[in-house]
């Protein structure tokens, strides 16, 4: 069974964001005085299969061209502990009669954790006004997270597009007023990306230096062994985290064709199956304390084209082989 709807490209839909935030319903910006309280702690991080010290979660992108529902039910069905949906799917779920709600209940009742949500795109304008206008949208995105349980968000700063300058003290102070909303009004704690077509958040350092910059004892940041591979991050690089720095790690393997410099989403393949370090990568992230959850994230379009729950199914089994063979 296979959706007919074209694949999104995720470089024009990080471009055409931005245009949302005038039409979206939102919220006034909350007082900023207010001390944050820290979110409920999220649940054990344990997962229902052996041989893996996290959770295994499947960012719904992997199986794209299947409805919100539908993916929901082959990730409980195919054994994941966690599933990763995208903001959109949340909005077409509202917008077609559903209930948040309800749906962040048939989550539980499946024995699947919500760690992150994808994502508050353009969440880091780059002047004030550009802010204040992005700021309903950003708020409504972390509502409808909120609403299914999610513990985290991702933080897109903005899309791909030239920007006159990049300022890392200014975009420090917008992460920590995101931060603040997401944990004072919403109950999550939004979390840094990094992508190498992301001006000033290309690398893990610059994601990491946004999230301390910030000064907030909540921010954290989300690795995904595909953007540093391309964007040019070292592997080594994860040593110098602590665990909890971590909100969720995103997994993935890129081949050894094309050239680093040529690969796309498009090219990501199941873990194991590419060139990339993952053995290594896994055993720092054990030695650093890291306990979230492990997240397949997948946008190849050869495998949109197969039978969704036989994706589902591969990835998990990939990726727990390879998490088995680093940690055992």
């Amino acid at each position: 069974m296979h959706d007919s709807t074209p694949p999104v490209d995720r470089r024009a839909f990080l471009a055409g964001t931005a245009a949302l935030a005038a039409s979206v319903a939102g919220t006034a910006a909350a007082d900023q005085s207010r001390v944050p309280s820290v979110p409920a702690s999220a649940p054990p991080s344990t997962s229902r299969h052996a041989g893996t010290p996290w959770p295994i979660c499947l960012d719904t992108a992997t199986i794209r061209p299947v409805p919100l529902l539908e993916k929901i039910r082959i990730a409980a069905e195919a054994g994941y502990d966690a599933i990763e949906p995208w903001d959109s799917e949340l909005a077409d779920h509202e917008r077609s009669g559903g209930s948040l709600a309800d749906l962040g209940k048939h989550l539980r009742d499946l024995g699947l954790r919500v760690p992150s949500v994808i994502g508050l795109w353009n969440a880091i304008p780059e002047t004030q006004e550009a802010w204040d206008a992005q700021l309903p949208a950003s708020r409504d995105r972390m509502r409808m997270a909120h609403a299914i349980g999610a513990e985290h968000i991702q933080v897109i700063p903005q899309p791909e597009r030239p920007r006159e300058r990049f300022d890392p003290a200014w975009a420090a102070a917008r992460y920590r007023d995101l931060l603040e909303i997401g944990i004072r009004d919403y109950q999550l704690v939004p979390a840094m990306i990094f992508v190498k077509f992301l001006p000033g958040s290309r690398t893990l350092g610059q994601a990491a230096q946004i999230a301390i910059d910030s000064g907030h004892p909540q921010a954290k940041v989300i690795p995904d062994t595909f953007h540093m591979f391309v964007g040019g991050t070292p592997f080594g690089g994860l040593q110098h985290l602590r665990g909890e720095f971590i909100a969720i790690f995103q997994f993935n393997d890129a081949p050894a064709a094309p050239a680093r410099d040529a690969l796309e989403d498009r090219h990501r393949v199941y873990p194991g199956d590419g060139v990339l370090p993952l053995g290594d990568v896994l055993r720092d992230l054990r030695r650093i304390g890291y306990t979230g959850c492990v997240s397949l994230e997948l946008y190849n379009e050869e495998y949109w084209k197969q039978d969704p729950m036989t994706v589902a199914r591969t990835g998990l089994e990939k990726t727990l082989a390879v998490i088995r063979s680093a940690c055992g």
